[in-house]
């Protein structure tokens, strides 16, 4: 029988993180009943009475000649035109006193600080620096409401004293693994400015691909920006192998800085060494220990090559940062220097007798030693090395901040040396993380990282003393992009959980709040719609889970993992509203019924409706994502390599180290059959240190088999070849009776002469014996 459930497909997906209309018809009231919905939110705030009124034409005042003012004041202009139809003008001179317009001032406090007063006659924003100028311009777009699209603006009065908890708020995109348009990053930069963050993290360069034109060696863009992608995503319908990557010159290069540094945001490159190599040493193979590879390869995670120590060596990647750093003005320079796996260097004879010439005891040693030589080039010319917290690893060179991927340890060690460092762990703050339990949600890592638990983050090491906490700069999100192949994807996984992200690091903790932030969600995700944000909606919407059916009647319970809102639903077929009856207990909903919810906060929607028909079969039919694993060893939501009989790419959940999943408590007392829908996928993983190959179960057949046992280690209830799956590239559903057996847990595995490819469950109906239809005599 066809699979019931709708898969993750790419139009789907693109209606599930477009701005979403039903969010964009309400934005206006939205703004109109929360006036004063800053995010992130204000140190301090007190509203006032009355209300400010811009409309067309009306002036943006700033001093003449003032250069940065201007910039903030161009943004002011142009963000309120395109979002809200309104367009002022700038104007060099004294605002007057009671003219009405905008005015943006020096004086008041310095660096990101600023003051913002809105009285009926005028809003001024007071800021001695730059960046204060702009932060209290996005304030000022964020509070302009309308009573309808194109209307004057409104403005609530109010007084505002703002300034951020910490220097150092960031985000850092993967371009390596997958390459992101110029114009993709500029709208990640507006989301990033429209949420006062700061640093934009560029990962540039990786194993997988080096993503900027370095004018000395054209190589490692001619040939180490492109790869072959792996499994049936590698050729074209006819055969053809499919060229994937790019590049970004230098011009383009500049030009994202450039846009960037206008919304005070600074740009930090990121050229990975020594490890995370090989795009480079597949491009100048004397780099390497050891002949690379033809290509740059496709498998995830890391590979082992790594750059040798010869001075030739040190010389191209000091080459290579001075064309860095004629882009890039930023103070600091990313080197990376994680996952740098030692082999090669213990297998050589070349690097083992430069370690004895230099006196270092290890390998370890040897990476300080790197690190620190890389340190003092990038130090002459005035700028400072930040690296991943491996630089921790045989010392860590003088003047480095370390940043704190795995968990915080790597933080609280650096801070009690005396040296700066940012947080960025996984996986709380990495956005390659799905964010919620739904088979709806884009590929990514298994593990949540949710809006929820971004928020609820605790930025304070509790092992540092106040002193030592100084040495905390602040925090970042990561986004590697393995799994993230399109800009589309890469918006979503980031809102809107960088709104979580920006509240975390610039609102005081005394001052934050979730409810309050849940509050403001609706003003927020409307200005993600208005800057062309295609956030992730999938979060707010209601899942549904089954019980098997009894009586014609199908228990149903409603979650959106958030819990923010409340959920309201139907049994007629009508669309919910926010008058709609509220979930509050499970439901006992009849076979054949449509059952159609949607996500409300107060009278606002949050995400898109569902709807389902409860039917026998949709209550018997779970998605790999709703099944258990048998093992929680590299958990990962998987995009097909192919499409599927309905022509798109669904995803599959799975330990890729032990694809092995589990129905709990199935009811098989009359026996039933199943139908399974699988699917292979690439092997593609570079699995570090570990040399041991993955254990596979031996099959009877040379194309494999599926396994259904009744529990993982019991009787097994049925083998079914897989010689039909094995010839389609895409989805294929098998069907398979199974026997009596009362109640327990169903495990489906698979058998394969070899990892490659990976066999995968995407999803299982079960229909019990009863309930097929008879045979015929």
């Amino acid at each position: 029988m066809p699979f019931p459930l709708r898969p993750v497909a790419a139009a789907a997906l693109v209606a599930a993180l477009a701005p979403l209309p039903a969010l964009a018809a309400t934005r206006v009231a939205a703004q109109a009943s929360m006036p004063v919905a800053l995010t992130p939110a204000p140190a301090h705030m007190t509203p006032e009475k009355g209300a400010l009124t811009l409309g067309e034409g009306q002036a943006v005042w700033i001093a003449p000649g003032d250069a940065e003012a201007r910039l903030a004041a161009d943004w002011l202009v142009d963000t309120l035109a395109r979002t809200r139809g309104v367009r002022l003008v700038v104007r060099e001179g004294q605002a007057p006193a009671r003219g009405g317009g905008v005015a943006l001032s020096r004086g008041g406090p310095a660096g990101e600080a600023y003051d913002l007063d809105v009285s009926p006659h005028r809003a001024e924003v007071r800021a001695r620096d730059k960046a204060g100028l702009f932060y209290g311009a996005v304030s000022l777009w964020q509070l302009s409401a309308q009573a309808r699209p194109g209307a004057p603006l409104r403005i609530q009065a109010v007084k505002v004293q703002d300034a951020p908890r910490f220097a150092w708020r960031g985000l850092m995109l993967d371009s390596a693994r997958h390459y992101q348009s110029p114009e993709a990053i500029k709208r990640v930069i507006d989301g990033m400015a429209s949420l006062k963050l700061n640093t934009l993290h560029w990962h540039l360069t990786d194993d997988q691909g080096w993503r900027l034109e370095i004018k000395k060696y054209p190589r490692l863009t001619e040939q180490g920006a492109w790869r072959q992608p792996a499994g049936a995503a590698g050729r074209t319908a006819s055969g053809e192998p499919v060229r994937y990557g790019g590049f970004y010159t230098q011009d383009q290069a500049r030009e994202i800085v450039a846009y960037a540094a206008a919304r005070s945001i600074t740009v930090v490159p990121e050229v990975e060494m020594p490890g995370h190599a090989l795009a480079a040493i597949v491009s100048y193979p004397q780099l390497g220990t050891r002949p690379p590879p033809p290509g740059v390869g496709a498998d995830w995670g890391v590979y082992p090559d790594i750059f040798n120590v010869d001075d030739s060596t040190f010389a191209f990647l000091e080459d290579v940062l001075d064309e860095v750093m004629g882009i890039f003005p930023s103070t600091y320079i990313h080197v990376g220097g994680d996952e740098a796996l030692k082999a090669q260097w213990e297998a050589s004879p070349k690097i083992q007798a430069r370690m004895k010439e230099l006196g270092l005891a290890d390998e370890h040693a040897l990476q300080s030693y790197f690190v620190q030589r890389i340190e003092k080039h990038l130090n002459a010319k005035g700028r400072r090395l930040v690296g991943w917290d491996e630089i921790l690893e045989g010392g860590l060179a003088p003047d480095a901040t370390v940043m704190s991927w795995r968990g915080l340890d790597g933080a609280v060690a650096a801070a009690k040396q005396g040296h700066d460092t940012i947080l960025a762990p996984g996986p709380v703050l990495y956005f390659d993380h799905r964010q919620s339990a739904s088979p709806d949600e884009p590929p990514g890592r298994g593990k949540m990282s949710t809006l929820r638990s971004v928020y609820a983050f605790n930025a304070e090491p509790s092992e540092l003393t106040p002193e030592e906490r100084k040495h905390v700069l602040g925090v970042q999100a990561t986004m590697f992009s393995e799994h993230i192949r399109t800009d589309e994807r890469a918006m979503a996984m980031l809102f809107p959980r960088l709104a979580a992200l920006a509240e975390n690091a610039w609102t005081p903790s005394e001052g934050r709040s979730w409810d309050g932030f849940a509050a403001r969600l609706p003003a927020t995700l409307g200005r993600m719609s208005d800057l062309g944000l295609g956030y992730d909606s999938v979060p707010f919407e209601p899942q549904a889970a089954f019980d098997p059916p009894a009586a014609g009647q199908v228990t149903t319970r409603l979650d959106t993992g958030l819990q923010v809102g409340e959920v309201r639903y139907t049994l007629d077929g009508a669309e919910p509203t926010a008058a709609s009856r509220r979930y509050q207990a499970p439901l006992s909903v009849k076979t054949g019924a449509t059952l159609k919810a949607r996500t409300f906060l107060g009278d606002q929607p949050l995400g898109r409706a569902q709807a389902w028909t409860v039917t026998a079969e949709r209550a018997m039919t779970r998605r790999s994502h709703e099944l258990n694993r048998c093992t929680e060893g590299l958990i990962l939501n998987l995009e097909d390599d192919a499409p599927g009989p309905d022509g798109k790419r669904g995803t599959f959940m799975l330990d890729i180290l032990n694809p092995c999943w589990i129905w709990k408590d199935v009811d098989l007392g009359t026996g039933a059959r199943l139908s399974v829908t699988v699917g292979q996928l690439p092997f593609n993983f570079q699995l570090g240190n570990k040399l041991e190959p993955l254990p596979v179960r031996p099959p009877s057949r040379p194309e494999g088999e599926l396994e259904v046992r009744f529990g993982c280690k019991g009787p097994r209830l049925a083998t079914v070849p897989l010689t039909q799956a094995a010839a389609n590239p895409g989805r294929t559903t098998l069907e398979v009776d199974v026997p009596s057996r009362g109640k327990g847990d169903l495990c489906f595995t698979f058998s394969s002469l070899a990892i490659d490819p990976i066999w995968a469950l995407y999803g299982v109906t079960i229909t019990p014996a009863a309930a097929l239809p008879a045979k015929a005599d």
